[in-house]
């Protein structure tokens, strides 16, 4: 059961419980002849019973004031899920809307906002998985650690309405993503959602990394493209071969390292909040693997329940003292 109590030593006022034993509370009467009286074992069986019911209510007064708990415990379970880490694009672009503008009342809905609204109810219905969010722009900015507390997550996710900034570092948003898979075991499915609307050229030292990175760490890669309107898509090919370069198309050309990757990567072209909508609930399908994880069940105080259950026996004894019969 894992019991503990925070005064160990208030532990010796369970001696006092021996007290019913020698006096069982109710009045004696006097008898000229005991041998008269016959043998009754229904009242020895209720003065046993209340003995028994004294002890323990000075046994959960004694526990009580020791502050009687159960400590923190790490169970085992198997569920359905992954670790998932979100990474979250917060370059400025990001404060539009998909047709490229800025949102105007409450009708227009940014990408971000889209994004934040759309991952907030995908974390909802992952029950078993373990989650965690990071963003990046110029830098990339550590938000929460994989973790499976849900409201936390949540908040973190609405955390990442802060103003954007101008620049798209991507190398090193990824690169702080697989960070969290870290000193993790390796129990089930991992897994990083890149929700971005634009990328940019990483050069080689960088592209080695990740490489390198994702093959220790068998990261699976989903990558959330909000394409603007107008904009070139990352399957596009240019009509032109001098824009066929990684500074004019450094989406292409971050899909194309992406692909020659060692690890499963898919991406997704999202026009709109809708089809925004729809790759997310693609990813939530196809990643309900089984998952093995450790929950973390936090200390519960337990001596308001022994509290209670010595408050009911001193009135139940109350109780029966009222009721007795005086001769």
């Amino acid at each position: 059961m894992n019991l503990a109590v925070d005064t160990p030593w208030l532990l010796a006022g369970l001696l006092l419980t021996v007290l019913p034993l020698f006096n069982n509370g109710l009045r004696l009467t006097a008898m000229p002849w005991l041998t008269m009286i016959p043998a009754d074992g229904v009242s020895l069986a209720i003065a046993l019973l209340l003995r028994l019911i004294a002890m323990s209510a000075i046994a959960g007064l004694v526990l009580g004031l020791a502050g009687l708990h159960r400590t923190e415990q790490s169970v085992e379970r198997i569920g359905q899920g992954a670790h998932i880490v979100l990474l979250l694009d917060r370059s400025s672009s990001m404060d539009n809307t998909f047709a490229g503008l800025a949102a105007s009342g409450k009708v227009d809905e940014t990408k971000a906002t889209a994004a934040r609204r759309l991952l907030t109810a995908f974390v909802a219905q992952r029950k078993n998985d373990l989650i965690g969010v990071a963003e990046y722009s110029t830098s990339p900015l550590f938000v929460i650690p994989l973790t499976e507390n849900r409201q936390a997550v949540q908040a973190a996710i609405a955390a990442t309405a802060t103003p954007a900034l101008s620049f798209t570092h991507v190398s090193k948003g990824l690169g702080m993503a697989l960070s969290f898979f870290q000193e993790q075991p390796l129990t089930g499915s991992r897994i990083v959602v890149l929700v971005s609307d634009g990328a940019a050229a990483i050069d080689s030292d960088d592209e080695q990394k990740l490489r390198q990175w994702f093959k220790q760490q068998q990261v699976r890669l989903y990558w959330i493209f909000l394409r603007t309107a107008g904009s070139p898509g990352i399957f596009d090919k240019p009509q032109d071969s001098r824009d066929d370069n990684a500074q004019a198309m450094p989406e292409r050309y971050l899909h194309q390292f992406f692909s020659s990757l060692d690890t499963p990567y898919q991406a997704f072209e999202a026009e709109s909040p809708h089809a925004l909508a729809n790759a997310i609930s693609d990813i939530n399908r196809l990643e309900n693997l089984p998952l093995q994880y450790v929950e973390r069940i936090p200390k519960q105080d337990l001596s308001a329940v022994c509290y209670m259950l010595a408050t009911l026996l001193v009135t139940l004894l109350l109780g029966i003292k009222c009721v007795e019969i005086k001769r």
